[in-house]
């Protein structure tokens, strides 16, 4: 048997193909074509066992084009792959023969692969989301001038109602009047773009069962509805809820030895748009759910707000994972009793 591991940048890529016996048999650096990646591979293919490539900003092209051709096809998780710190010496090429040689082991800890009809819809997504934080941005920018000229706040939403009559009423000096129009100029055409994302989002959704579920639960609008089922993706990759909720960051990370914390563990493994949903998804239903509100309350008064949050945040995760599993709706005593 053979094993492939690339170790792919973002001009070119180092693909290496060990054997057995831990022997390098091919070795070169490629441009990013699929065509020469292919016909450097094609020459192992029949003994080939698998391809690995590491995770990084633009692996489509290639997992995709991998997977298209009929090769086996892992995802390396960067985050969980790490080398031995003591070496002297490490490289491009020997990263690659690393990946390999971990394939081989059966020790490489893979990423998910989500399926590419689903990961455009999910990267929609989070295009949404870029494009709703730079909003905010210019949101803020527009309150902090008035407040460092008039002493006085002005709400987010007076700032996102603003038009050129509303710019001059606050009677602001000339060129400080232009660069708050200029930031309502911006939050204008992001809000052009914003709605109709949101609307494809939505219909795009509309008959998805677990989307429907997930509506359910309080705190959980249509837009976190659609972040969750889309980075989910299929919730039976997860063993369990707790793999799920650590998944979304939503479990503290630690170290331990003989019984005492030796620090942290790597805090940021899993999904940051997943743990942003739930967080949100707290700050939400303790304000309309009571249930929600007396359990962030009990947890608050023993700790903090903060803590207090992502515990309920984890309590709505695990809530969320049974419920895409099983397909049903939110049940509020089975969650907070």
């Amino acid at each position: 048997m053979r094993f492939c591991g690339i170790d792919l940048h973002s001009n070119n890529s180092v693909v290496a193909i060990i054997d057995e016996n831990d022997r390098v048999l091919y070795q070169r650096r490629l441009p990013n074509d699929l065509e020469m990646v292919l016909k450097a591979l094609a020459v192992h293919r029949e003994e080939l066992s698998g391809v690995v490539i590491e995770a990084t900003f633009n692996w489509y092209w290639l997992v995709d084009g991998l997977q298209a051709a009929g090769y086996v096809t892992h995802l390396a998780n960067p985050g969980a792959l790490k080398r031995y710190e003591g070496l002297k010496h490490s490289d491009d090429d020997t990263d690659a023969v690393f990946l390999a040689h971990a394939l081989r082991l059966g020790i490489l800890p893979t990423g998910y692969i989500c399926p590419p009809e689903q990961r455009a819809l999910r990267d929609l997504a989070r295009k949404r989301m870029q494009l709703v934080r730079t909003r905010t941005a210019q949101v803020l920018a527009v309150e902090n001038i008035v407040a460092r000229q008039c002493g006085n706040r002005i709400t987010c939403n007076a700032v996102k109602r603003l038009d050129a009559a509303g710019i001059e009423a606050l009677e602001l000096p000339a060129r400080v009047a232009r660069a708050v129009a200029a930031n309502v100029a911006v939050i204008g055409v992001l809000n052009k773009q914003i709605a109709p994302l949101e609307a494809e989002l939505h219909a795009a959704l509309r008959d998805d069962e677990g989307y429907r579920w997930l509506l359910s639960v309080p705190g959980i609008g249509r837009t976190l509805a659609a972040v969750i089922v889309l980075e989910t993706s299929t919730v039976t990759r997860f063993a369990n809820a707790g793999k799920f909720a650590s998944y979304a960051r939503c479990v503290d990370s630690r170290r331990l030895s003989n019984g005492k914390q030796k620090g942290q563990g790597n805090v940021r493994n899993g999904n940051k748009y997943l743990s942003w949903a739930f967080v949100e998804a707290a700050n939400f239903a303790r304000r309309f759910c009571p249930e929600a509100q007396r359990f962030y309350e009990r947890k608050k008064a023993r700790t903090n707000g903060i803590v207090a949050t992502k515990a309920l945040g984890h309590k709505l995760a695990r809530a969320c994972y049974h419920m895409l599993k099983e397909g049903c709706a939110f049940d509020v005593q089975r969650c907070f009793t």
